[in-house]
């Protein structure tokens, strides 16, 4: 999943942690949309975006 997301201009970095059911995404001038197609494209649902 993260390299899907780490596809997404502007994206600097990416975290995942399965265990918690969390991702957390660094970088600047991404929305949330772009963030949730690219974790559908690896297979998953993205169910919330926080800050």
């Amino acid at each position: 999943m993260s390299a899907e997301i780490g596809k997404v201009e502007g994206v600097s970095g990416v975290q995942v942690d399965l265990a918690a059911d969390a991702v957390t995404v660094g970088g600047s001038g991404f929305s949330d949309d772009q963030i949730r197609a690219a974790v559908q494209d690896a297979g998953y649902e993205m169910v919330g975006a926080g800050s």
